[in-house]
């Protein structure tokens, strides 16, 4: 019988790139979509570790259930290291994937590419009744000037990796998987939760 973990995400996005990377491990892992009861997580926090927590530790609490959580800044030098914890409404609360990319190209129009560098970090962490854990992805690129790539979603079209000579948005899932930020950080976690999976079971059989 598999584990169940909630991603204390509504984001499908997230959801589906995560359950690629740890389909193997003997977890289930479930989206809040799954939990309607859980309303929109006020993320108040000053770091990525910090509204991470904040999201696993509600979920958890509601739940009963261990949680994950992660949240990802794209940190742009030229713009010193903005967007970073807002980058997922840059361009407002209720904005969208086209708002944020539209507001950062336009920021940067004047930039040159020696000067575009940019970092995606992702922090995820997790969280049971007794034990949290933390792991942190981080890969170094390029802002473009134009969008290029149709997959992916948020600033991929927009993030080039030199080593790939591609934008996230040109990657396919598996390649975006292997080499991405969150890529990075849930392998890191995927091997925390390995092992510690023992314990972690025997945790929630006694919870049963």
């Amino acid at each position: 019988m598999k584990m169940k973990i909630i991603l204390a995400t509504h984001n499908l996005d997230k959801c589906a790139e995560m359950m690629a990377i740890m389909e193997k491990m003997p977890i289930k892992l479930l989206s809040l979509n799954k939990f309607p009861e859980i309303e929109e997580i006020y993320e108040d926090g000053k770091t990525l570790a910090e509204n991470a927590f904040i999201k696993a530790i509600t979920v958890h609490k509601q739940t009963g259930l261990p949680a994950i959580a992660d949240d990802t800044g794209l940190e742009v030098d030229a713009l010193d290291g903005k967007p970073g914890i807002y980058s997922a409404r840059y361009a407002g609360e209720y904005c969208s994937y086209s708002d944020n990319v539209t507001k950062l190209l336009r920021e940067m129009i004047n930039i040159p590419k020696k000067k575009r560098s940019a970092l995606f970090r992702t922090v995820i962490v997790y969280v049971d009744h007794n034990m949290e854990l933390v792991a942190e992805g981080i890969v170094e690129g390029i802002i473009t000037d134009v969008t290029k790539g149709i997959d992916g979603f948020g600033y991929d079209p927009v993030f080039y990796v030199p080593g790939m000579k591609k934008t996230y948005a040109e990657m396919n899932m598996n390649e975006k998987n292997q080499h991405s930020h969150r890529g990075k950080a849930v392998r890191k976690m995927q091997k925390l939760l390995t092992s510690r999976l023992p314990k972690i079971s025997h945790q929630m059989e006694d919870i049963a």
